[in-house]
């Protein structure tokens, strides 16, 4: 099946053209534009700087239903105890350079300097946001995602003391049911989101909640305070 290879003119392929691991396309551009009708379609990009912009539709689709969050009694503990002070939106491009950081068994990072660039122009339109876990004044781990309608696009998390991100985002998730979102999206599978709750559907069924999410009305500006 061809890879399909994108031109200026913002439009993708349908997403069932993608190859059996996710494959979708290959080029375009990170504009504000592209992205949103990425997400909008179930697409998303993931590339290293020696690539092409890829553009991704895997099938199965990993995600989690924010009513179905599981909080170990570890966890619970923790968050009662307020180890960590979480935020939102208060350190975006700092929650982007964490995430860029080198990992374990990792070379080099996904998170181009054009990406971190078209995320921060989705911060500022306000659509893509960040959750933040601090100890004192030091950021001890984090995510970002995009938001539209009442689905949440998780992108990536990174921690620098146990359990940091972890914390940051069952906080956000919980928020996120009390607001009346539908889905979040992990894209695609790790096992930490598994332990959380996250689980495999297919992309048809996907798209269908993804279609009924966009419906909802996107919370767009600043998340700062949203979890107080």
């Amino acid at each position: 099946m061809p890879i399909f290879a994108l031109t200026e003119e913002i439009v993708f392929p349908p997403v069932e053209l993608a190859e059996p691991g996710g494959v979708l396309a290959v080029g375009g551009d990170l504009s504000t534009e592209r992205l949103i009708a990425a997400y909008s379609n179930g697409i998303f990009p993931w590339y290293s700087d020696d690539e092409p912009i890829i553009w991704w539709s895997p099938d199965p689709r990993f995600v989690l239903f924010p009513g179905e969050l599981r909080v170990s009694r570890s966890m619970r503990k923790i968050l009662e105890r307020q180890a960590f002070r979480i935020t939102c939106d208060a350190a975006f491009r700092s929650v982007i350079e964490g995430c860029r950081g080198p990992r374990a068994r990792e070379q080099g990072t996904w998170i181009t300097d054009d990406m971190a660039e078209a995320y921060g122009r989705l911060h500022d339109i306000g659509i893509a946001h960040s959750v933040e876990a601090w100890q004192g004044d030091e950021l001890a781990g984090g995510l970002y995602g995009v938001s539209l309608g009442s689905v949440f696009f998780g992108e990536s998390m990174f921690t620098r003391v146990d359990n940091a991100s972890k914390a940051a985002f069952l906080t956000l998730t919980r928020k996120l049911e009390h607001l009346g979102f539908s889905l979040v999206d992990c894209q695609v599978y790790t096992g930490h989101l598994q332990s959380l709750g996250a689980r495999y559907i297919p992309r048809r069924s996907y798209l269908s909640l993804l279609r009924k999410g966009l419906r909802d009305e996107t919370r767009k500006g600043s998340w700062r305070g949203i979890l107080e």
